[in-house]
């Protein structure tokens, strides 16, 4: 029995510390944004379109279903500024609306479904270092095309071959599901795209989680919950077994002998 709590234990180890299975199935994206101002001024609002392109090359393959993407601006002094995006016709195409104060940010592009990704860091006076990218592009012989004459940044990523998407990958704007990702951005606690888009949030730069259920990356936790309940069901069925086979051990003991009382015959049998 300690042998096997011990193993449970190890194995509930391994399951919170190792990396999510989404990030080593290769379930990954990367936000890219469209040029920036030469240089972005303090308190001034800003209109920005971004592309949360899955493996850095396509549209999420369940397009409508991503979730809220949005900027994630953090500033030295741990504020975080979180801004909406609203889809645009062009398929994994976004617009935002940022007024950014004075200094140095942080900025995270919030891909609904997806980790977080790093795009780099904005000063304000000033503009935007782009950060190393997270993970290696590999280009292709052939790329797929989903877009009419507005194109992600960097297509066709040093393609050889570049073949048309027959099936239209778009959303139109008004349509159900954007109004569905606007209302989901809002209760994500991501900020609608408007000039007063700016809003602080906790200090701790953390941020509220979709609704869109539980996340990829709570699967090894939900396994560590089952293994803990396994050990606990294991530990009382054999308790159970324990108890059943002492009472079927224990020897019948005779009741006491009835003893005369005065006046009163007793009559044994035998």
């Amino acid at each position: 029995m300690r042998r096997l709590i011990m193993a449970l234990a190890a194995l509930a180890a391994v399951l919170v510390t190792a990396p999510p299975a989404h990030a080593r199935a290769g379930f990954w994206a990367v936000t890219e944004l469209d040029p920036l101002p030469a240089t972005l001024r303090p308190g001034v609002s800003y209109t920005v379109g971004y592309w949360v392109l899955q493996h850095g090359t396509h549209p999420y393959d369940d397009y409508g279903a991503l979730g809220p993407t949005g900027l994630l601006l953090t500033g030295e002094d741990g504020t975080t500024l979180s801004f909406g995006g609203t889809p645009l016709p062009d398929p994994a195409h976004y617009a935002t609306t940022i007024t950014v104060p004075a200094g140095r940010w942080r900025v995270q592009g919030v891909q609904g479904k997806f980790a977080p990704y790093e795009v780099g860091t904005l000063t304000v006076p000033g503009t935007l270092k782009p950060a190393p990218p997270q993970y290696a592009m590999q280009a292709g012989s052939e790329i797929t095309d989903y877009w009419g004459r507005v194109k992600p940044p960097g297509f066709p990523w040093k393609a050889a071959t570049v073949i048309p998407a027959r099936a239209p990958f778009a959303t139109p704007p008004g349509s159900s599901s954007e109004q569905g990702s606007g209302q989901a951005a809002e209760q994500a606690g991501l900020a609608p795209p408007t000039p007063q888009a700016a809003r602080s949030m906790r200090p701790d730069g953390a941020a509220a989680a979709d609704d869109g259920g539980s996340p990829p990356w709570r699967e090894p936790y939900a396994l560590v919950v089952v293994a803990l309940a396994a050990v606990a069901g294991t530990l009382l069925v054999q308790r159970a077994a324990r108890a059943a086979r002492a009472a079927g051990r224990r020897e019948p003991v005779d009741p006491p002998e009835r003893e005369a009382r005065e006046g009163e015959e007793v009559i044994g049998l035998g």
